[in-house]
């Protein structure tokens, strides 16, 4: 194997010049694809990072028995909720835990009514994490402490034509499907450019929540953020060792419509870097359909030394392969270089915050990560088509007769 290396290395320095074209086609398509691969995970991290911490966080806890009825959104107490939030803080990569109550309700106003969730938080320990808190418009946001008040979206509080210190008139579904009913005091408005998020969701503390729906010192389920999506798996698998009675699912339960938005764009690139790595194996059947015939008279030579057809065909199938190998080196080479430095100035994308509702949760800039989520993958499709494209030249090659090669002119 060591002499086919050595041939094919020799050769592929035969045609400098469109040898260094066809590696440069490679190199930028791996390069341009592992910059869209970083640039998707920064996307994934400054959007849906965002929307999960909006939608309840990238795991949630529930007692046993909870998806089964989850859409009649009970309120089905959690069972030792502190030793749900104890085994969840001792999990790495675990930014926060905190405790909720979920349930669903009627907000009315003198502009109608409207059908809410009704959320009720720990106040200090959602205020680091959660992207409605820490996006206050007008008024305040919650603590710990408050009773009777509510913090509502900009969208609900535009629909309804209220403002911070009007009364409205809330209706929930409580322990045991009561209807508990209660006047509050609009506290605050937050608004996170999501208009239909907003008319969706209201807050209150979590001490309120357990008085005004009967759940006395329980809650519903427990949140828990990490640091970025993507590590949800292993933090899953401990809390279901650590807790076996309880209901454990991440975002890509809670929230498909999400994991069928990555899975779309992922899918689209996949296909797309499968054609232009394509496009590149064309210019490497063509320079080793080209070496073929320049080097008749050696492929005749080297069957009157003795090697045989296949022999010959491995000679040409190693050249395509190290061409592709070069290729992938420079790709990965010349990714890495783009990520580590767009990673390190970012990109700014605030200008299209506006385009739809999650891209309105781009703050500022989008930095990509290093774009090694899928080089394996990238690199494996590369090489594959580079053999490939090499095969019908080595075919080529391999049938060619001696005596009649060695008097090619």
């Amino acid at each position: 194997m060591t002499l086919y290396l050595r041939l094919a290395w020799r050769n592929f320095w035969r045609h400098s010049r469109r040898t260094a074209i066809i590696v440069l086609s490679i190199a930028m398509t791996l390069g341009l694809m592992m910059w869209y691969d970083g640039l998707v995970t920064g996307f994934e991290d400054a959007i849906y990072g965002s929307a999960i911490r909006v939608l309840g966080g990238n795991i949630q806890v529930h007692a046993g028995g909870y998806q089964a009825v989850k859409d009649e959104n009970p309120l089905v107490p959690l069972p030792n909720d502190q030793a749900v939030i104890q085994a969840a803080l001792a999990q790495p990569n675990v930014v926060a835990a905190s405790r909720r109550i979920n349930t669903g309700g009627m907000i009315t106003s003198r502009e109608g009514a409207f059908a809410v969730s009704i959320v009720g938080v720990e106040p200090e320990k959602e205020l680091p994490v959660n992207l409605v808190a820490q996006e206050v418009s007008s008024g305040r946001y919650l603590t710990a402490d408050d009773q009777d008040v509510i913090y509502i979206g900009k969208g609900l509080a535009d629909a309804m034509e209220v403002a911070v210190g009007d009364r409205v008139t809330l209706v929930g579904q409580a322990a045991h499907e009561q209807l508990r009913q209660r006047t509050m005091t609009v506290v605050g408005v937050y608004d996170i450019g999501m208009g239909e998020i907003e008319k969706r969701s209201i807050y209150m503390s979590l001490a309120e929540a357990q008085d005004l729906y009967g759940m006395g010192s329980s809650v519903s389920e427990v949140i828990v953020t990490l640091e970025k999506i993507g590590q949800e798996a292993p933090v899953v698998s401990a809390l279901q060792a650590a807790l076996p009675e309880a209901e454990i699912a991440s975002w890509e339960t809670n929230f498909p419509e999400l994991v069928a938005a990555l899975t779309t764009k992922g899918g689209v690139m996949d296909i797309f870097g499968v054609i232009m790595l394509m496009v590149a194996g064309i210019g490497i059947l063509n320079l080793l359909l080209m070496a073929v015939y320049e080097r008749t008279r050696e492929i005749g030579l080297l069957g009157a030394m003795g090697l045989k057809p296949r022999q010959i065909s491995l000679i040409f199938l190693t050249e395509g392969a190290v061409i592709g190998l070069v290729g992938v080196a420079a790709g990965v080479a010349l990714g890495l270089l783009i990520n580590i430095f767009f990673g390190a100035v970012g990109l700014d994308y605030s200008q299209f915050a506006s385009l739809t509702e999650y891209t309105a949760l781009i703050n500022d800039r989008i930095y990509p990560s290093l774009g090694l989520e899928k080089v394996g993958q990238r690199t494996l499709t590369a090489i594959i088509i580079s053999i490939l494209a090499a095969y019908f030249p080595a075919r080529a090659a391999a049938q060619h007769e001696p005596a009649e090669a060695l008097h090619y002119v």
